[in-house]
């Protein structure tokens, strides 16, 4: 394993005090996260193999309160299922245990989405219509993907923009 499953964990705790992480800081500081988002699947996964690099610090920035990530069932459904993919875990160099344990801590980081309203079809590629609809019914702001082609220009005409884990990373530092 690249790096210690157990310290890179501890950096994702779930809810304290029953409260929804986004809301409150590692010092119990009361803040509001402005930025609402939805990592879509390859997000994710990328932050599961790649401990050090923007997906990640998307999760720890999520993690520190700095922002609010969105799902729905059906999106955390899917972390889980392509998480768990051989070829994933294994590039990961986690245990099933281990990848269970990440999913678990991504989504117990999100703010539920329900889904009232399906806005399909919108996009060229039916599997990422939930991630759109679920941008559109938690009313995010950004939608995180590393297939932008994927999702053109059509988020941007319900007031989402669409960025890549870096540029996401780099709004959140400014």
């Amino acid at each position: 394993m690249r790096f210690s499953t157990v310290r890179y964990f501890a950096r994702l705790p779930l809810r304290i005090y029953g409260m929804p992480a986004s809301i409150i800081d590692v010092t119990s500081h009361m803040i509001l996260c402005e930025l609402r988002l939805v990592l879509d699947t390859d997000v994710v996964v990328a932050a599961m193999r790649s401990p050090s690099g923007a997906s990640s610090a998307l999760l720890l920035a999520a993690r520190q309160g700095r922002l609010t990530l969105l799902a729905s069932v059906a999106l955390a459904l899917e972390y889980e299922a392509v998480c768990s993919e051989a070829e994933h875990q294994l590039a990961s160099g986690l245990s099933a245990e281990e990848v269970d344990a990440f999913v678990t801590a991504v989504i117990a980081m999100t703010e539920p989405v329900e889904v009232h309203l399906l806005w399909r079809p919108q996009l060229r590629d039916p599997s990422d219509e939930m991630v759109l609809e679920t941008a559109i019914n938690g009313h995010a702001e950004t939608l995180v993907t590393f297939n932008l082609r994927d999702f053109g220009t059509v988020p941007s005409a319900f007031g989402i923009q669409v960025l890549l884990p870096r540029e996401a990373i780099e709004r959140i530092k400014s």
